[in-house]
């Protein structure tokens, strides 16, 4: 049981484990629902010295059971798999038998055999990757063979230090970025990676991008923004406040559009977003009365018809597109100066989980459930366009 593997490493993991491993797994227990906030508190509070904190952590989740314990486990496993090799956790987690059913069963394809793994990354089994391009080939986004010829490119913007007194040094932004550069790199895309740009320093970057010749022979992009924000868009480096130097949504979806991005059209193009839209905290308190019923949909606006091409057609100004935002409008976005935000530290463990299985938005809907019982943020899917499943297919 997990919770006996805890105690059987107990003495090692106190004495090897580091204090920003701590809080990274107190963020993650967190998260999961393992601990509260004053359980959280209390581990960090108690004493300042890592042996100490290190022991009410593991005693806590101990005492908690093996569901508790295994989610612990996984945890340690994730943030450091050096130490949980030393402790014999990664081991563990591979034995035949150890890991309990997990809390959610999730609705995509089901493992077909063992999956190895890259830098962390689950990778697809070729029997599993087979199965999915029979059976489902006309609903997924069809992906270039990994070869010389595929060229697929991804783009980061991450912001961290700004001019204006009013917008403190984003402290642990430098964790995100290494992290998503990372994930992409593994996932097969070459990264192109700027900091601390001004709102037309990132327009440009992104028109530049999205005029990349090389996408003609790419099957996807991602495309991540990091930096601080109000509910106008992203704030540039020289930002005062609401209008000045700020990065519109709007701009980043028109430049990533299938006029201005026509080597990308039909193409799956993700966009990540790791920023404040405001400054509420996201959270209110609620009776449990019933929840009111939406309102009806109204109906679909006609098609265009009788229409004949000649020499051109029409296309829909954006599509196959899905925007991925820490956070709901009007609210804030938090992120540890150790371990970086919370919302990218889910993104990049739920990727490396499941994307070998699962098509993306099944992804990004496994890292709003992480978010479900920490009414501090709650990640948001926007303009969201995706015609098909996009399978990532690692390994492949």
């Amino acid at each position: 049981m997990a919770d006996k593997k805890l105690g059987d490493v107990r003495t090692q993991f106190v004495e090897k484990v580091s204090k920003g491993i701590i809080c990274a797994v107190l963020d993650d227990l967190l998260q999961e629902g393992v601990l509260n906030d004053e359980e959280v508190e209390r581990v960090k509070e108690k004493s300042a010295v890592t042996q100490d904190q290190a022991r009410i952590l593991i005693d806590g989740v101990r005492k908690k059971g093996p569901k508790a314990s295994l989610i612990a486990i996984k945890s340690i496993r994730s943030r450091d798999a050096f130490l949980a090799d030393q402790l014999s956790l990664t081991a563990f987690l591979g034995a035949p038998g150890s890991l309990a059913p997990g809390p959610r069963a999730m609705s995509s394809v089901e493992e077909t055999q063992p999956v190895e793994s890259r830098e962390g990354i689950k990778l697809c089994p070729p029997n599993l990757f087979e199965k999915i391009q029979k059976e489902e080939s006309d609903k997924i986004y069809p992906i270039l063979p990994d070869s010389k010829t595929r060229t697929r490119f991804a783009l980061i913007i991450c912001n961290i230090d700004f001019e204006s007194a009013r917008f403190s040094r984003r402290d642990g932004a430098e964790v995100d970025m290494a992290g998503m550069k990372h994930l992409l790199t593994v996932l097969g895309y070459t990264v192109e990676s700027h900091k601390n740009l001004c709102s037309e320093g990132m327009a440009s970057r992104l028109r530049e991008f999205a005029a990349r010749k090389e996408h003609k022979t790419s099957d996807s992009t991602f495309v991540v923004l990091m930096s601080h924000g109000l509910r106008a868009g992203l704030c540039g480096v020289k930002s005062q406040g609401e209008n000045s130097d700020i990065l519109s949504h709007d701009t980043i979806y028109s430049i990533l559009n299938n006029k201005n991005c026509p080597g990308l059209r039909d193409k799956p193009k993700v966009i990540i977003i790791q920023a404040c839209r405001g400054e509420n905290k996201g959270v209110i308190y609620v009776s449990s009365a019933d929840a009111p019923l939406a309102d009806s949909l109204s109906p679909a606006p006609r098609l265009l018809e009788d229409y004949e091409s000649d020499a051109i057609q029409w296309v829909h100004v954006e599509s196959d597109l899905i925007c991925f935002c820490s956070t709901t409008p009007d609210n804030v976005s938090w992120r540890s100066p150790q371990t970086g935000s919370i919302f990218i530290v889910q993104l990049i463990k739920h990727m490396q989980e499941h994307a070998w299985r699962c098509h993306l938005e099944e992804i990004f809907r496994e890292v709003q459930h992480a978010f479900k019982n920490n009414p501090l943020q709650m990640p948001t899917k926007e303009r969201a366009t995706l015609l098909k499943r996009f399978y990532l297919f690692p390994g492949h």
